[in-house]
């Protein structure tokens, strides 16, 4: 794959519950997209350990803000795309998802997002999904129009993000590909500039 191709895409996951079912499908888009020759990379808000949001990156002083935010801003300003890992909690986003969002703004501007969610129930996380999407207008990385939805994820993944027999997960391919197409065609855009 030639360099101008490949895609730097952070993958948000959005649980720090001990017994997470997310991190399976955090595993499983990160494994498609290296298969791809792209650069994915893993934020686990469980191993950053953010406190509850007090201070956005762009309110500390410059040079001045914590080191795990400070590595945050560097991936994110490279990224071409974000992937987001959901579950459904009560029919919303989990809140360490939306902690983890809220810490920054313009570094999220004019990058496309793919919403993965999933579930332990038939609908895979879509009313979480639909949620999600009026937030990441909000931050300046709508998400594309397709979503990849898991449901019953503890059937359909294993604990290493692979598929287990045929109830693995559909649509990964086409969803992946609309994500690239997004990601360079805004790539090639911003290249050219952005409207602020």
């Amino acid at each position: 794959m030639p360099d101008t191709d490949r895609l730097t895409v952070p993958v948000l996951l959005g649980s720090v519950r001990r017994d997470r079912a997310g991190i399976r499908a955090a595993r499983y888009v990160i494994a498609a997209l290296e298969a791809l020759g792209h650069e994915p990379v893993l934020v686990d808000p469980m191993e950053l350990d953010l406190p509850l949001l007090d201070r956005m990156y762009k309110e500390h002083p410059k040079g001045e803000a914590p080191e795990n935010l400070e590595a945050l801003a560097t991936l994110y300003r490279r990224a071409d795309g974000f992937l987001i890992v959901s579950g459904e909690y009560n029919n919303g986003i989990p809140p360490a998802l939306k902690n983890l969002l809220d810490y920054f703004l313009e570094e999220y501007f004019f990058r496309p997002s793919g919403i993965v969610c999933y579930s332990a129930g038939q609908f895979g996380g879509v009313r979480a999904a639909m949620q999600l999407r009026m937030t990441l207008a909000e931050l300046g990385m709508s998400s594309i129009p397709g979503i990849l939805p898991i449901p019953r994820i503890t059937g359909a993944l294993d604990e290493d993000g692979k598929p287990q027999g045929t109830a693995g997960p559909r649509g990964l391919d086409r969803f992946l590909d609309e994500f690239a197409w997004y990601a360079r065609a805004l790539k090639r855009q911003k290249a050219e500039g952005t409207p602020y």
